[in-house]
């Protein structure tokens, strides 16, 4: 009986003697087992990790199985006094597994048939690699599946126009690698990938980054995200709902705007969109809480004299409705209201107030000092400033006097 999974061996007297365990856990082939091994006298059950070999019989301590459904456990044996330490187990599997070694350490029959202690083949450790690295045409594989226990795949280099479809059904990705390739568009099943924390495109032909993937699960996974060297001109405003973000790497591309609700994005530490096309920063910019940004290459504009006056005098039926659904925090989809007032309502502008607005507003553009929302700023231009133009927008007359007082 084998269970495949990652295995630590903490022993435990190390540290009364001045050492430290290793630390981390590499993957393994447990064998519960019926062998005679060389050298040693006939016993009914062995447990083998790597180079342990012990008999089961009344040496097991202790259990530990509470993360037992996240493929988590721990044996601890008495002789020798270490922990085997499982991890990234199938969970059904290893509640198999440790239900026939509770019956061993009892000294009763397994009632799972044991077969003789035989070598690990190399090909089986094949199909559970965590990790495969490509960056050659030559070397990706075309007539056989990617091993579907893994956790990090990089396929650079490899002239992709598409994203492979078999990349999809790795249910355990966390990092996926696909820069230096020719993809032009990623399919919305990427999404399904419900562990993925880091996205790699750099160096691809991609023109946009789809609504689909940002209302997908990577919402509640995706932690880094490198765009760089595409030919990105805006990001959907939809993009702030990936709230678990904290790198975005946008460097070389077309961009023209950031989303107007960036603001959302309140775990977002490493910001670099250098070398663009950014004329300003939109408001909810400056509600950003930044280790380190990075705007340097973009055409930013000078701020206009005048303030956009586009009041309106009495509100209009539209506007009115939109401010109450936005300030009182009424949820809308498109089932409910139509799709266009739905893009209305994500795009809506937010007032210096905190309050929304729609079509009824002032505009003003100013220069904000990078370093109120970021600890570590990259110069904006040769000329060694660390400012950027930002807009402001106000819902009323009132708000616009207020702000300006404010900065006065």
């Amino acid at each position: 009986m084998r269970l495949h999974c990652e295995v630590e061996v903490v022993h435990r007297r190390l540290p009364a003697l001045g050492l430290r365990n290793r630390g981390k856990g590499v993957r393994a082939v447990l064998s519960l087992c019926r062998a005679t091994p060389a050298g040693l006298p006939p016993i009914s059950n062995f447990l083998l990790c790597f180079p342990l070999v012990k008999q089961l019989k009344e040496n097991v301590e202790q259990f530990f199985t509470k993360f037992v459904d996240e493929g988590k456990a721990t044996v601890r044996l008495k002789e020798p006094p270490v922990d085997l330490c499982l991890s990234k187990a199938n969970s059904n599997s290893l509640k198999g597994f440790l239900s026939a070694v509770r019956l061993a350490h009892r000294g009763c029959n397994v009632d799972t048939p044991l077969s003789v202690l035989t070598p690990v083949k190399t090909a089986e450790f094949e199909k559970y690699r965590t990790k495969m690295v490509i960056t050659s045409k030559k070397d990706y594989p075309l007539s056989k599946n990617f091993p579907y226990s893994l956790e990090h795949l990089q396929t650079s280099h490899c002239g992709l126009v598409r994203v492979d479809m078999r990349m999809l059904c790795l249910k355990n990705l966390r990092k996926l690698d696909l820069s230096h390739n020719h993809i032009k568009k990623l399919p919305a099943t990427i999404g399904d990938l419900i562990h993925l924390q880091e996205l790699d495109l750099k160096d691809n032909h991609l023109e946009s980054f789809s609504v689909a993937l940002c209302q997908s699960t990577l919402q509640k996974s995706l932690r880094s995200l490198d765009l760089s060297k595409n030919k990105i001109k805006a990001l959907p405003v939809q993009f702030c709902q990936l709230q678990q973000l904290t790198d975005l790497k946008i460097d070389n591309n077309e961009l023209i705007r950031f989303p107007c609700k960036i603001g959302q994005l309140t775990n977002l530490r490493f910001l670099s969109a250098a070398r663009n096309k950014l004329p300003f920063l939109p408001s909810e910019f400056k509600s950003l809480s930044l280790e380190h940004v990075d705007l340097f290459g973009n055409t930013f504009e000078q701020p206009k004299v005048l303030p956009v006056i586009k009041l309106q005098a009495p509100l209009t039926l539209l506007e009115s409705s939109a401010r109450t659904v936005l300030n009182n925090r009424i949820p809308y989809d498109s089932r409910i209201i139509p799709f266009h007032l739905c893009q209305d309502l994500d795009t809506a502008k937010t007032c210096s107030c905190g309050r929304f607005c729609l079509n009824s507003f002032i505009q003003e553009t100013r220069t904000m000092n990078l370093h109120s929302v970021a600890h570590t700023v990259v110069l904006v231009d040769n000329m060694g400033s660390t400012e950027a133009s930002i807009i402001f927008y106000f819902c009323s007359l009132d708000c616009y006097v207020n702000f300006s007082d404010v900065l006065k």
